[in-house]
Order: C-alpha cells, then sequence, then structure tokens
C-alpha cells in the first residue's frame, strides 16, 4: 500500500478544495510601488501599480486581494481611492469581484490552441530503501509524545525568554541537567558551569580549534580513519590535520611523540569510528601523560551512544583529569540528528577563551525554544527513559546481524567492540569496496565503504561500514540478502541464483 503523502502541492489540489489561504497570502504581501507610476491621482496610481503586478506574475490568478479598508489604512490613504481603483481593474478584466467574497484577480483559461505546458522535471531519486547510515539512531523510535509533551509545557508554562535568543552558554537548566546526566551516566567530572550547549559535536570541535588556534596551537591529531567532517572544522579553523592509525586497543597513542610541537589530539576513546574500537586502559593513561607531558590537551569526542552489549561500558577520559579534556557530546545518535543539540564541557582554565568564541545569534546555536523543550524534556526523566528504552532494541538487531552475516559470508570479519549503532565487515583482500557499495545501491542498501573515512584510501583493507540504528529489525534478512550478493559478486564467487533474483525492497 503507498503511503499517503505528508504534503501535496497546491497545484495537485482541486480549486474548490484548496485553503483559501494558499491563493490570498501572496497577493497581502505584494508590494505596489505607487511612486514609479507617471499618473498624477493615487487612484490612478494604484491602478496602474496593481495592472503591472498582474501582468507580470506577481499577482498570481486566484489571488485575493486585501479588502479595500484594509489597503486604505496600509497606504494611509481614503478608501475611496482604493475602490476606485479596484472598479477600474474589474471593469479592464483583470479582477473580479463578487458579493460577499474577496475581490480577486481573474483566472483565464489558456486558449485552445495554447501549446501544452512543459512536461513537470522529473521526480527527485528517492531515498534508499534501506538506509544503513552509520550516524543515524532508529528515528522509527523516537519518543514523539513525550518530546511534544516537553514542548507544549515549554510554551505554557515556559518565561517569554524562551522564544529569545539563548545566552551564548547556552539555557542555564538545560546546562545543569546535562552537567549532572554526564556525572551520572558517564562518570564525568562536570558542573553546570562548565558546560557549553552546542548545535553537536562538529560545532562544538570548530569552538575548541578556534579558541586552540588563538593560543598558539598549530596542529591537531585525528584518528585514521575517522569522521571526515570533524577534520574539516578543524583544518577551517587553520590548524594541520595530522592523522594518527587506529588498531584493535584504539588510537596508536606511541605515534603521537613522532610529531615535535603537537599539543592536541581529537579521540573517541568510548568506541572509535568507524572501526569500532575501545581505547585499551593502558592507551589511555599513556594519552593523559602525553598530555601532561606536552601541556597538551585532549578533545574527548562522547557523541557514541552509551550501549555496551556485552561487558562493561567504560568512563570518559575527562574523568580522570577535567584540566586538559574537553568533552563533546549530543543527542544526534541518541535521539535525532534534527534535535541538534550537543554539549561541551569545558576544562576551568580554558573557559573564557572558549565562552569567547561563541555569540548568542550564532546560526550553529539551536534556539532558545529548543533547549528549554530539552531541558524539560531531561527533567521529565524521558531522555533516560528513551536510552534505557532503545539499548535492547540496539542490541538485538546487532547479535541479529551479526549471526546471519557470519552464516552467510563467513569469509567476511566483523571488527569492533560489541556496542553503539555500527559495525564494520572487512572484507577479503583483492574486493573492490567501491564496487561492493555500487552495487548495493542499485539493490536498495545504503551504506559507506571504509574508504569513505580514511586520510587517504587504502584498497588493500577493503570494508563496509554497516550502520543499523535506523534499520527496521524485519529488513535485517533483506539486508543480509543482498550483502551477501554483493560480497560475493565481488568476490568471483556470486550465489547460484545471482543478483538478478535478489527481490526489490518492498
Amino acid at each position: 500500500m503507498t503511503p499517503r503523502p505528508l504534503y501535496r502541492p497546491a497545484a495537485t489540489i482541486s480549486r474548490s478544495n484548496r485553503p483559501a489561504d494558499l491563493r490570498s497570502n501572496l497577493a497581502w504581501s505584494v508590494f505596489l510601488d505607487l511612486d514609479a507610476q507617471p499618473y498624477p491621482t493615487l487612484r490612478d496610481r494604484l491602478a496602474a501599480a496593481l495592472r503591472a503586478a498582474i501582468r507580470s506574475g506577481r499577482l498570481a490568478p486566484g489571488s485575493a486581494l486585501p479588502p479595500s479598508r484594509t489597503l486604505a489604512t496600509e497606504l494611509r490613504c481614503s478608501r475611496w481611492a482604493v475602490t476606485e481603483a479596484y472598479g477600474q481593474l474589474v471593469a479592464e478584466g483583470h479582477l473580479v469581484a463578487r458579493t460577499g467574497s474577496a475581490t480577486r484577480v481573474r483566472e483565464v483559461d489558456p486558449p485552445a490552441d495554447a501549446p501544452a505546458p512543459p512536461a513537470p522535471a522529473p521526480p527527485a531519486p528517492a531515498h534508499a530503501p534501506y538506509d544503513l547510515t552509520p550516524s543515524l539512531p532508529d528515528l522509527r523510535a523516537f519518543p514523539n509524545r513525550r518530546w511534544l509533551d516537553a514542548l507544549r509545557s515549554t510554551m505554557v508554562a515556559g518565561a517569554l525568554t524562551d522564544l529569545a535568543h539563548p545566552p551564548p552558554d547556552g539555557n542555564p537548566r538545560l546546562r545543569g541537567l546535562v552537567a549532572d546526566y554526564l556525572r551520572r551516566g558517564r562518570d564525568a567530572r562536570a558542573e553546570a558551569a562548565d558546560v557549553l550547549i552546542t548545535g553537536g559535536v562538529t560545532d562544538g570541535v570548530l569552538r575548541v580549534c578556534r579558541a586552540l588556534r588563538g593560543a598558539g596551537f598549530t596542529a591537531l591529531a585525528v584518528e585514521d580513519p575517522g569522521w571526515p567532517g570533524l577534520r574539516q572544522a578543524a583544518a577551517a579553523e587553520g590548524l594541520e590535520v595530522i592523522g594518527v592509525p587506529v588498531d584493535e586497543e584504539g588510537l596508536r597513542v606511541d605515534l603521537l611523540a613522532r610529531h615535535p610541537g603537537l599539543r592536541a589530539v581529537l579521540v573517541a576513546p568510548g568506541h572509535q569510528f568507524p572501526s569500532g574500537a575501545v581505547l585499551s586502559p593502558a592507551r589511555r593513561e599513556a594519552l593523559l601523560a602525553w598530555a601532561r607531558e606536552t601541556d597538551g590537551v585532549v578533545l574527548e569526542d562522547d557523541s557514541a551512544p552509551p550501549f555496551r552489549y556485552a561487558g562493561r561500558p567504560t568512563g570518559t577520559l575527562q574523568g580522570r583529569d577535567a584540566d586538559r579534556v574537553f568533552l563533546l557530546g549530543s543527542t544526534s545518535k541518541t535521539l535525532a540528528p534534527g534535535i541538534g543539540i550537543g554539549w561541551l564541557l569545558v576544562p576551568r582554565r580554558w573557559a573564557s577563551v572558549v565562552q569567547a568564541t561563541a555569540t548568542a545569534t550564532d546560526p550553529e546555536r539551536p534556539s532558545g525554544l529548543w533547549q528549554a523543550t530539552m531541558a524539560r524534556f531531561m527533567e521529565a526523566g524521558a531522555y533516560d527513559r528513551h536510552l534505557r528504552a532503545t539499548r535492547g532494541r540496539y542490541r538485538l538487531r546487532r547479535a541479529a546481524l551479526v549471526r546471519q552475516l557470519a552464516a552467510s559470508l563467513p569469509e567476511v570479519r566483523l571488527g569492533g567492540a560489541d556496542a553503539g549503532l555500527h559495525l564494520v565487515a572487512h572484507l577479503p583482500a583483492g574486493v573492490e569496496e567501491t564496487a561492493v557499495v555500487r552495487r548495493l545501491g542499485r539493490f536498495g542498501v545504503r551504506l559507506a565503504g571504509l574508504d569513505n573515512y580514511r586520510l587517504r584510501p587504502d584498497p588493500g583493507r577493503p570494508g563496509l561500514v554497516i550502520g543499523y540504528g535506523n534499520l527496521p529489525d524485519a529488513a535485517v534478512p533483506g539486508v543480509i540478502e543482498r550483502i551477501t550478493t554483493a560480497a560475493r559478486i565481488g568476490l568471483g564467487n556470486p550465489v547460484r541464483n545471482g543478483p538478478a533474483a535478489v527481490r526489490p525492497p518492498p
């Protein structure tokens, strides 16, 4: 069954069923340049301006004009001048006036011999039915009712300041709630005064890199592979980006010493993206020791959901050294990227420098209304409940993917900790990663290869980054079928029935 569209353009709605404002709003806001009309009387100048607007198409057929009294008030003229101008255009056939209805621009049927209108542009390509983008949480599980309750409560009982620009460092209540969450759930050393509300992790990285650059830092080490957007943010602020390899224990901390003068590093110790590695305890200690020895700083990307499906969760580096670690997080992978709310926990010795990079009207900042809504959402316990509910769902989904991939593609090695919203399928050497990704796109599966996240392509180590956060549970068998088909073609050992037998997604 084809789902009902959320919106139909006005052109597809029969004229009798269109809301009046679809036809009237444009007429009420059209600019009328009376001073440009070469006539002595206001009546004639108004008629000429309306006539020009109709002929140019700025006043579309069917548009309702303002009532004469309203337009007279706006133009600061007598109502007589407006009614006379309207009457003149009615007599000329430009307008239609009916008793009890608005005066409208006449809708003229095209002549019978008029050429046919051009064919509409082809529709934009549809989204892939199976979206395995690694950064997406389960959007179907978004807590709509609780979020709307928080928004309604904010609108009814909230302060008028919630509708204005928020303070540069964020809504005070939300800062306190985020600090409490980080202390409870992430073992961070956080107070409300240390928290800045951001538009997400990238926004936080931009602000920190701007502060570092102003303090004389010249370079930032990043994990390779890693998120391209964070590397680009650092480069945009004028820092040299230095890639450092990642292995099964996370960032190769021992390689930082090869770069004299390097004093800043961006790392995701809890669940590295895309490898899925967790920084080992020994390397955690080594990284903090390096920061102290170089008088450097660590930017800790804690944006991965705090989900561990096996073993014990790890705390933050910031909890071990709050003087040298910036902690960055967001709701993009726990609620939805469209919420656009993140946070930055700043070492106190850096607070004034980083706060100086923010302004109340920064376009990256979430709105005051949204921040107040998030605060009420957290106050009600809805954020914690959502995390608990989705953790179990993701655990079962990951287990199903791992089990079925292992059964259908034993040649593929699955990497990464049993956590987060994605896993990595390492393909055998010799398989062309980009060809597999393109083939999956034709099968209706959108995902990315490992090379998308590397500083330099490495064809000798192909792999697929499979995000399962937004994947329906019922779609897992179909996705595995398509991945198996695409990979086996790349291996030169296609399944017997071949890709043509793969049914299109429902």
